[in-house]
């Protein structure tokens, strides 16, 4: 069946704020790439252009009235297919934001080496406004938009979770489509970011926060960029600020903390808590839990302006909340040598300007975030192929480590110690493929953009380096596809 393809829609006088200038902000990082490459301007203009956008609007009935619900779904690049990247449920979505983040999506899944073109959704509502029933409706209502325009399947375009949804909404998805194709043996890879039991993959809720873990470790052990920056080797002596305490936020701060880095601050959408000697992030999450909010916490000092708490002296801001977090109102006042964006877009355009000026490096977002999309390319060819990671090696590889045990025991005259048997023995599972996958990824991706910002000797930041990486890839792409087919 042929595409059906809208034309993309100009933003209205409601759609001029932070959507607009988020779209402008990745737009004029894309073009500073631009200029240090050599490819035809022909296929850079292919590469930035959205390709599709489709906008829908539907009724549902909420609170017992019937309102009028805008959604929206682009897809921004098909050189690769299918098309990925999330939906968010959110009451400041607008076009120019969506379009933004699928074009974000498309340099990301290329500057990790995921097969994908970009894709994002998003439906203008409020969540924690409605009834679970009516969220479902009105999830199930877009599915079927999707399903109708061929915006969505395991071969064209497949969703994940994004701000304001999470794995029950991609269940919800994943039964909608099912029902209206049931023929399709790959259904269920019409969108990633399932339930384990729908489905999903180990390892796909915690994949952004730890794939952040993994970049920020990399970066803090690579010593021509610690000299760089002035700062020491490893996480060891590292306070770290991290914004946003939702799926990326928490896990971020787990894995970095647990891996011996010191979180001094963590700040939220109804304020923020500092403590320079350390906070305890398992004891604020069960506080959050208990209480519904980070603030108050005994072993803190609450801040109730929480977004001052980016100008608080650390070594490392992880901005994982939403964008244009750090403009130009307070860029010159960041203490932080490292920003690394868990979020898209945190930072301006104009605002990194600033930031590079005074010798403070960003991790981007394409790359440092880049652990949703890895991993949900996982469950993507878990889905395609039918069968769990890990099901059909594992008990050969405890085998074969145990025969190895025991011939090194009867070699050496030592015996190890149960706990030594279990963590050598013990064949990889799924989880345990997922993380090193990931881990693999993310280092492998770190290395290729610092080679490529070693090589153009006229970058002068990270970001940049990763687009010029995004930008070739599709470009050569392109170029052996042919850009017209």
């Amino acid at each position: 069946m042929a595409k059906a393809k809208a034309k993309p829609k100009a933003a209205s006088s409601s759609h001029a704020g932070m959507g607009a200038g988020f779209n402008e902000s990745v737009n004029r990082y894309f073009n500073k790439a631009a200029n240090h490459m050599s490819h035809p301007a022909g296929i850079l203009e292919q590469i930035r252009a959205c390709n599709t956008v489709l906008e829908v609007k539907f009724p549902a009935r909420i609170n017992g009235e019937i309102q009028v619900i805008s959604a929206w779904r682009a897809e921004h690049s098909h050189h690769k297919l299918p098309c990925k990247g999330g939906i968010r449920y959110s009451e400041d979505a607008d076009v120019e934001e969506v379009i933004a983040l699928a074009s974000l999506m498309t340099y990301k899944c290329a500057v990790v080496n995921v097969p994908f073109g970009g894709g994002k959704g998003a439906i203008k509502i409020n969540p924690k406004k409605v009834s679970v029933e009516e969220l479902e409706r009105i999830t199930r209502r877009y599915t079927v938009e999707l399903i109708h325009k061929n915006c969505i399947g395991a071969s064209v375009d497949v969703p994940a979770p994004d701000y304001g949804s999470g794995q029950r909404e991609m269940a919800w998805i994943a039964d909608t489509y099912q029902s209206y194709r049931p023929d399709d043996i790959n259904a269920l890879g019409c969108v990633t970011g399932k339930p384990v039991s729908q489905g999903g993959v180990r390892g796909r809720t915690e994949a952004t926060g730890r794939g952040v873990y993994f970049g920020v470790r990399e970066a803090v052990n690579d010593t021509a960029l610690m000299k760089k920056l002035g700062m020491t080797m490893g996480l060891g002596d590292k306070r770290i600020i991290v914004q946003g305490f939702g799926n990326v936020g928490y896990h971020a701060a787990k894995f970095l903390q647990e891996g011996g880095a010191t979180i001094v601050g963590i700040i939220e959408w109804d304020g923020a808590v500092y403590n320079k000697d350390g906070i305890d992030v398992a004891a604020l999450d069960a506080h959050r839990k208990a209480t519904g909010s980070i603030t108050n916490f005994a072993a803190a000092k609450t801040v109730k302006n929480g977004n001052s708490v980016l100008e608080y002296p650390c070594d490392i801001l992880v901005p994982a909340a939403l964008e244009s977090q750090i403009n130009e109102g307070n860029a010159d006042k960041i203490k932080a040598k490292l920003i690394a964006e868990g979020a898209n877009g945190p930072i301006t355009a104009a605002a990194e300007e600033i930031l590079i000026k005074r010798g403070i490096l960003a991790i981007p977002d394409m790359y440092i975030n880049a652990g949703g999309v890895v991993v949900s390319y996982f469950e993507w060819l878990k889905n395609l192929s039918h069968v769990r990671f890990g099901r059909m090696d594992k008990r050969f590889e405890e085998n074969t480590n145990t025969s190895l045990i025991a011939a090194v025991e009867r070699i050496t005259g030592h015996a190890l110690t149960p706990s030594e048997r279990e963590l050598i023995g013990r064949g990889a599972d799924e989880e345990d493929l997922v993380n090193s996958g990931l881990e693999d990824t993310m280092i492998g991706s770190y290395h290729e953009i610092m080679e490529t910002w070693r090589t153009h000797k006229k970058v002068h930041d990270m970001r940049t380096a990763g687009f010029i990486t995004a930008i070739d890839k599709i470009a050569t792409s392109y170029s052996s596809l042919g850009i017209f087919p």
